[in-house]
């Protein structure tokens, strides 16, 4: 006859090590309660009695908590999984929620606003982070919840705690960086600036609120510089592209390169419109830099390993990822986050002299 072993409770394990159960609670799942080197003789004891932790099915009733973040992307999955700014974003939180046992159920915003998911979704999840979304997203949203814990990154919604980066200081550094090669014609290449899913220039009146929008607030940050280098854009030389794609990039570029007046420096909201800009400049006999500066923004790896290799700001994607997970967590305090970005200057748009302002070094990238 087959002897029943008695399953070892947390009570249990808290009785042989002589601590409280919390004690033990802590050590699996708030390590930031306990020193480290309690911690590790706890779970090394528990791991020689068989023990692993509590179960996650009684720790949510108990604690009216799931152990899973729903991950609330703008673009659909395949897009973000893809994207090597989303994909940096997605790596620094999963660092962090695995070291703290938490699950990421990743969800696009399609997916959310279907109603009767969107319920299930939210009974399984202890709340969201919501990544990179459009101010048009964001209106009815069913995950902006009184009851759930919400963290915004890369957009801004009232009442939630957001996690962004310096998107006008660092579009006005690199323009103004950009601005001293003297161009006499610029040209915009912006990401979703409007609320539509076709290439086009712009008029300013179609703008959304400078407030709500990452790319408004590069759009900002390249005017302030413009206005102090007493230059301005036209709205026909500004472009709209609906998604960081470089198909629509390259056509936004020709279109750009080909007016009557053609422009000798293209400002790029991202790396990878900057790099299809590049491409559409070789491709019509332009020389980079000689003929044509190009700048970009977020410092993605491929921007250094193409020939001319791309002026960025570059930005800590994956340190992103991370402070958002942690101030879900509660890791970190409850308040907006602002992170810092650098300007990396490289060959699509070199310093004018040796008095041009300081880069960071490629190798500190690294």
């Amino acid at each position: 006859m087959t002897k029943n072993i008695k399953k070892l409770t947390l009570k249990d394990v808290a009785e042989r090590l002589e601590v409280s159960t919390a004690t033990i609670s802590n050590a699996f799942n708030r390590p930031d309660q306990l020193s480290a080197t309690l911690r590790e003789n706890i779970l090394s004891e528990c791991e020689k009695m068989g023990y692993f932790g509590p179960n996650a099915a009684a720790r949510s009733l108990r604690t009216g908590r799931t152990g899973i973040v729903g991950i609330v992307l703008s673009d659909d999955l395949s897009y973000s999984l893809t994207d090597p700014v989303a994909n940096q974003f997605l790596k620094g939180m999963a660092e962090v929620f695995e070291a703290n046992e938490y699950n990421m159920l990743l969800l696009s915003s399609d997916q959310v606003e279907q109603d009767a998911q969107s319920r299930m979704q939210s009974s399984m999840v202890d709340g969201f982070i919501v990544y990179g979304h459009k101010p048009q997203q964001c209106i009815n949203a069913p995950w902006l919840m009184p009851n759930k814990n919400i963290i915004t990154v890369d957009s801004f919604i009232p009442g939630t705690t957001s996690v962004n980066i310096e998107n006008h200081s660092g579009a006005y550094r690199i323009a103004s960086h950009a601005l001293k090669h003297k161009p006499d014609a610029v040209a915009i290449l912006g990401l979703s600036l409007l609320a539509t899913d076709r290439v086009c220039r712009i008029r300013e009146d179609e703008l959304f609120d400078r407030a709500a929008s990452i790319s408004i607030q590069r759009l900002y940050g390249y005017f302030q510089a413009l206005e102090e280098h007493q230059l301005s854009v036209a709205s026909e030389h500004i472009w709209n592209i609906p998604e960081n794609n470089h198909k629509l990039a390259y056509q936004a570029a020709r279109e750009a390169l080909t007016m009557a007046k053609r422009p000798q420096l293209l400002l790029c909201m991202s790396d990878c419109i900057a790099i299809a800009a590049v491409q559409a400049a070789l491709h019509l006999g332009l020389r980079v830099p000689e003929d044509l500066q190009v700048v970009g923004f977020d410092g993605i790896p491929e921007s250094a390993n193409i020939h001319p290799s791309i002026t960025t700001i570059h930005q800590h994607t994956v340190e992103k990822g991370r402070v958002a997970a942690e101030v879900f967590l509660g890791l970190r305090e409850a308040k907006d986050v602002v992170l810092e970005t650098e300007l990396v200057i490289r060959e699509s748009c070199p310093s004018v002299s040796e008095h041009a302002e300081p880069a960071l070094a490629e190798s500190a990238l690294a």
